[in-house]
């Protein structure tokens, strides 16, 4: 909400520079997207469920398509959240044009980090109470035995993919936050120029 002060007999108006509201609206979304893409991706046979790089059955399993599934579906949920935190976000009437580049990539940031951050504590504590259970699961039995080389070398895809869909994720939130944005004020030029303001 604008706010507007007088200086020197002048009325300036003062905008907040964020919306949390649109941000905390586009990280929901964001992770609402990424649950529901991870749970559409595991009927179709893929495990990405939280923790499933936590047990021998999933490391043994991993794939680099499998991999590539986990950028799509974080690239995917993360557009989706920063355009919405950009589409929703209060106008910035006085804002310079690269001020407003600045704010709207900064919100489809700052709804990146929440939504991962978020992810990251509900995987967590959804996992907690299963602790002892996964630990018997990935502990080794005396049937299999587990070449530590293959692990090891499987464990760093993992780890590669899922930083690069970090990095992708993160940048196409702030894109997509610009493009909302973009849009929202392209939507509040049409509405006052059809009022004649």
């Amino acid at each position: 909400m604008s706010e507007v002060s007088t200086h020197d007999g002048k009325a300036i108006v003062i905008e907040p520079a964020i919306s949390w509201a649109a941000i905390f609206a586009g990280a929901v979304v964001a992770l609402a997207a990424s649950v529901f893409l991870s749970l559409l991706a595991a009927g179709f046979g893929f495990d990405l469920a939280a923790g499933g790089l936590s047990t021998r059955r999933s490391l043994a399993a991993f794939t680099p398509e499998l991999g590539a599934s986990a950028i799509a579906i974080q690239v995917i949920s993360a557009g989706l959240g920063g355009y919405l935190a950009g589409r929703l976000r209060h106008p910035w009437l006085a804002a310079h044009s690269d001020e407003a580049h600045f704010r709207d990539t900064a919100h489809g940031l700052i709804t990146w980090a929440i939504a991962t951050v978020a992810g990251v504590v509900l995987a967590a504590s959804v996992l907690a109470p299963y602790a002892e259970q996964l630990a018997s699961v990935t502990s080794p039995t005396s049937t299999t035995a587990a070449d530590p080389a293959r692990a090891a070398h499987i464990l760093v895809q993992s780890a590669f993919f899922t930083a690069v869909g970090m990095v992708l994720s993160a940048f196409t939130a702030s894109v997509a936050a610009r493009v909302g944005g973009l849009r929202m004020e392209d939507m509040h030029a049409k509405g006052r120029a059809s009022r004649g303001d």
